[in-house]
């Protein structure tokens, strides 16, 4: 994909910006301390950024700020939907898993679609750190990065949010659910 395709347009920015302001305004639990204007100048000076906020978006992620590194300046960004995000779900593991089905293989893999985004899947932690900030994943699951070793043996992880609890569980990488997608992570 050239870089061309991958910036959008004023008025595609305008719009992203709009969302990404009401939505931060909304949910200032999840960000306390932290200012939109100064978010949002951070943005404007990584607007390759934009196009990957925009595409979390446009998949149903509903991304949002969700903390702040002041050693490196950077601001990180979840997927924040209430549920794992729609346009991302019935997705297996990664490319390999995805080859080794031999019949009604999804569309896509979470590995692949995350790095076409330009997000990176949460790992266990970052999942329980965002459960920290309302309940996610009440009815659905999302992939999260797999140990090496649990991978090498043909399993991939995956979490959920029930009874007041993040539960973490392992499938088949190759399996793919309508209620299993993946969330991500950004850092501007």
């Amino acid at each position: 994909m050239t870089k061309s395709n991958k910036e959008l347009s004023q008025e595609q920015s305008e719009e992203l910006f709009s969302t990404l302001k009401a939505r931060f305004e909304k949910n200032m639990n999840r960000h306390e301390g932290l200012e939109w204007a100064k978010v949002q100048e951070k943005l404007e000076a990584h607007t390759e950024k934009l196009w990957t906020l925009n595409e979390m978006e446009i998949t149903g992620g509903e991304p949002d700020v969700v903390g702040y590194d002041v050693t490196k300046e950077e601001y990180t960004f979840y997927d924040c939907s209430a549920e794992s995000p729609k346009g991302r779900r019935s997705v297996c593991y990664d490319l390999e898993a995805l080859e080794s089905r031999k019949k009604h293989k999804p569309e896509n893999n979470a590995l692949d679609m995350a790095t076409d985004m330009g997000i990176e899947i949460l790992t266990e932690e970052q999942y329980r750190e965002l459960q920290k900030l309302g309940n996610f994943d009440m009815k659905t699951s999302s992939w999260v990065q797999t140990p090496a070793h649990i991978r090498k043996l043909g399993g991939a992880v995956f979490c959920d949010y029930r009874y007041d609890t993040v539960f973490v569980y392992h499938n088949g990488a190759e399996s793919y659910y309508a209620a299993r997608g993946f969330r991500g992570s950004l850092k501007v």
